[in-house]
């Protein structure tokens, strides 16, 4: 791969491998089921790099999530748009260098009697349509002998082709069913009959053994199977739906959406198109600022602008006008359109090329880009920040189906603490307060963004906070050393873990050699090891050097059965198996440097296969990989611990990685938390046609001109905490925590499924008391709340471990509507009692007291 899969990628590559051989090993059964498998995620997510992912691992295996290859696995994409195909072959071969060379698009002439091994073919609705002449010949009973009409020379059709690779036994068939990408159109109509076709087997054509579903949402995906009428007989393994609220997290997707729309009646296009311009031109200095603080090569940010279907040359010419006013430093190349023209378009004095839309994210001297609906299915462009819209009001389906293909952050990482670099922005010239509401409700409410409560804001008209000149110096200071955590993965490899960790010390030079180091280590583990159980060591280098079998003996005359076993000494080939067995335990680099290392001063090969044998029998232990896995922790957890405050001198990108590989454990992990450098908020709310200015406090770490912040969106409880603990004697200053990033305090707790999840608790408050500069954390959070019990324990464990670090932690709800009750969980006894409850209620009830 390519990429470097983020955490909850990971996870779904891992869950849907382990769903993928139960179906292999469902159909090879005696039993022959067939069976589907579904992976969902929302825009955005990575579907398509997660499913190299796994098809790397099907072709190649995988030793990260522990799968072995199988050797006859074949792919066949599916989808209703051959242009869908293209850009999804396109996405894969940028995911993945191992499967460039595999990658078929079916076209006529197919030769091919059977689909081969370790490669992915594209086929779409219309090559399988009745006119195709790829299937031409296929199910014509009326034609005479001799008069069948198959296409040119080939004499069987890809019907045929499919036939075979399923009847073959050394062949598994995966059909990807690709309902993700698919746009908001009408569906070709023979859609239904084929994939029916397809999934269920028809004629003599058997059904597709694996049915693997890829698509924005669960319903989508059943929809499509409810259209193909799938037969009872197939059974549904599971689906694995991927977290928004993890997507989010990730820093994959842009926090902010901000729509901008006119205030009163009017034409405002060209108003409008020179605020969009000024915005991209305002990103441009800010992406180059920051590039120019981190070293890196900064991102040209792109203006998509888009017309109608049946745009009037003259106003795209005035438009185009307007931009090369507002902005003289364009480049002449600068301006491209993707409509479904594929050849340059004249409006007046300009003519403007066509650019496909694959190559736009990579083409940075284009950057005004002229659309019509949403480009294309599946076409997304990270670097594309602002959309000016000149469709009408009627036609919001169609903006949030673009807007939701603007969604990707540009370095695929969330730039710590600013607003303004993790924001998309839509200018909407031909809507009002009204109609604009739509967008923003089409935007909240369906797949194309995370919605919900996943921490994707969408906001209109927000105005920038800057830190706040009001603050002290040490306030700042204090915040960047409080403790916070990561939240935990479902699956880790600590080997991985500090194999990560120990290539990013050594390539940032803060600790040469540290692969080496990190080996000579583990090696230690595998030594003390052999020494420890050097009983159950000879045993297993026995078994390694002996094969052993079983015969059944039965008397053709007399019916009587005799069990007999064997053995036979194991030759090369048997020792290299068991080797690599047990590398994929200890995993290969291990396994290779722990050889190298026992043959260092050998001078035959004997002392290679000698090695080879202690290594596939120290993998046999069962004390032998979480000895390994316990003592990369250690590692991990005393070099993290050793160059703290070395990794925060170093640029934010790997600042970034660090606290990714921090993550990368089942437990949480303490990470110290980003400095903010902005925020948008919004400061007014609209009542009927009116607007009305929201509240206001002062002292916000983040604030305004006039160093205020609004505070018009807390709830009366919020507002009331607010103002007592800023009304204390020594308030310093106050922050209200994000529900996103590294400058949000967070802290994990685990829900009523046992799950990990993320506690994000609402402010912290900074005091000057007699013993200096402190902290508090204060969170009020209602007690009727579902997750509300899980968060205070996250509160009660988090107290426990880090209270020290804290001024107060307390956690505060009103109890039937009457007194605000606060749990002080500085005090043990507060602690004890709250993580001895299930119910929130019944917690503040034994444990509380008035605020």
């Amino acid at each position: 791969m390519r990429f470097t899969l983020k955490d909850y990628q990971a996870d779904a590559v891992g869950d849907t491998l382990r769903e993928l051989t139960s179906a292999r090993d469902f159909y090879r059964s005696a039993s022959r089921r067939v069976s589907s498998v579904a992976l969902t995620a929302t825009t955005g997510a990575g579907k398509t790099v997660m499913a190299a992912a796994v098809i790397e691992a099907l072709f190649w295996g995988s030793d990260d999530f522990s799968i072995a290859p199988d050797t006859g696995a074949v792919v066949l994409w599916f989808s209703d748009d051959p242009a869908l195909n293209q850009q999804t072959r396109h996405r894969l071969e940028q995911a993945s260098d191992r499967l460039r060379n595999r990658l078929v698009t079916v076209e006529h002439p197919f030769r091919y009697q059977k689909l081969q091994a370790g490669n992915v073919y594209f086929l779409n609705t219309s090559k399988l349509s009745k006119n195709s002449l790829l299937v031409r010949g296929r199910d014509q009973s009326d034609a005479l002998p001799g008069f069948d009409s198959h296409a040119d020379t080939v004499p069987f059709t890809f019907w045929d082709t499919l036939r075979n690779t399923v009847e073959d036994d050394d062949l598994t068939l995966y059909m990807v069913l690709d309902e993700a990408h698919r746009g908001m159109g009408k569906r070709p109509s023979e859609t239904p009959t084929i994939v029916k076709r397809l999934i269920n087997g028809h004629s003599d054509v058997p059904p597709v053994p694996i049915v693997w579903g890829i698509s924005a949402t669960v319903q989508r995906f059943e929809a499509a199977m409810s259209e193909a009428e799938v037969q009872s007989n197939r059974v549904h393994l599971a689906t694995v739906q991927v977290d928004p609220v993890r997507i989010q997290e990730s820093g994959l997707l842009k926090d902010d959406i901000v729509l901008d729309f006119p205030a009163e009646t009017g034409d405002f296009n060209t108003v409008l198109l020179r605020r969009g311009v000024r915005k991209v031109k305002a990103l441009s200095d800010s992406w180059s600022e920051y590039a120019a603080e981190q070293g890196e090569e900064p991102i040209k940010p792109l203006m998509v602008l888009q017309v109608p279907n049946k745009p009037s040359p003259t106003e795209v010419a005035s438009a185009i006008d307007v931009v090369r006013e507002e902005w003289p430093d364009l480049e002449a190349d600068a301006i491209a359109h993707v409509f479904g023209e594929h050849t340059a378009q004249t409006f007046g004095p300009h003519s403007v090329p066509y650019i496909s839309p694959e190559r736009v994210q990579d083409a940075s001297y284009v950057r005004v880009l002229l659309a019509k609906d949403a480009i294309s299915t599946g076409w997304d462009c990270p670097r594309a920040e602002v959309m000016v819209s000149f469709r009408p009001a009627k036609d919001e389906t169609h903006i949030t189906q673009l807007l939701g293909r603007m969604i990707r952050t540009p370095l695929a990482r969330r730039i710590e603490g600013d607003d303004l670099l993790n924001s998309v922005e839509c200018i909407l010239p031909k809507f009002n307060k009204a109609t604009a509401s739509l967008v923003l409700e089409r935007i909240m409410g369906n797949d194309l963004t995370t919605g919900g409560g996943t921490g994707q804001r969408v906001l209109v008209d927000p105005q920038l906070m800057t830190p706040n000149e009001a603050v002290r110096g040490a306030v700042w200071e204090l915040f960047q050393a409080l403790p916070a955590e990561t939240l935990p993965r479902k699956h880790a490899n600590p080997i991985k873990r500090l194999t990560s960790l120990a290539h990013a010390l050594a390539a940032d030079r803060l600790l040469a050699d540290a692969g080496k180091l990190a080996h000579e280590r583990l090696h230690g583990v595998l030594n003390g090891l052999a020494a420890q159980y050097a009983n159950d060591l000879a045993k297993a280098v026995k078994d390694v050097l002996t094969v052993a079998g079983g015969s059944v003996r039965v008397h053709a005359r007399h019916g009587l059965r005799q069990d007999e076993s064997w053995t036979e000494d194991a030759d090369d080939r048997a020792i290299q198996d068991a080797y690599r067995t047990g590398a994929r335990t200890i995993t290969p680099d291990i396994a290779r440097t722990y050889v190298e290392r026992l043959a260092a001063d050998a001078e035959d090969e004997d002392a290679y296969r000698d090695a080879n044998i202690r290594v596939a029998a120290l993998a046999m232990l069962p004390q032998t990989r979480p000895a390994l896995d316990a003592e990369a922790d250690r590692i991990a957890r005393e070099w993290l611990g050793q160059y703290r405050v070395a990794i925060k001198d170093l640029t934010e990108s790997r600042q970034s990685l660090y606290a990714e590989i921090t993550a990368m454990s089942t437990d949480p992990q303490l990470i110290s938390m980003a400095l903010p450098k902005n925020r948008q908020e919004e400061t007014k709310r609209v009542i009927g046609d009116a607007e009305q200015l929201l509240e206001r406090r002062a002292l916000h770490l983040l604030a305004d001109e006039e160093g205020m912040f609004p505070v018009g969106k807390l709830n009366p409880d919020e507002i009331e905490v607010l103002d007592a603990e800023m009304s204390r004697d020594g308030a310093l200053a106050w922050y209200r925590n994000p529900i996103g990033g590294r400058d949000s305090m967070s802290i994990a707790y685990r829900d009523r499924h046992g799950d990990w999840r993320t506690l994000r608790p609402d402010f912290l408050f900074f005091v000057d008391s007699g013993d200096g500069l402190v902290a508090s954390l204060i969170d009020p959070h209602g007690h009727w709340l579902p997750d509300a019990a899980w968060k205070l324990h996250g509160m009660a464990r988090f107290a426990e471990v880090y209270g020290d670090r804290f001024h107060r932690i307390e956690s505060i709800s009103r109890i039937d509507g009457g007194q605000l009750r606060v749990l002080d969980f500085k005090r043990s006894e507060v602690r004890a009692k709250v993580l001895n409850e299930s119910d929130a209620r019944f917690a503040y009830d034994r444990a509380a007291v008035d605020y």
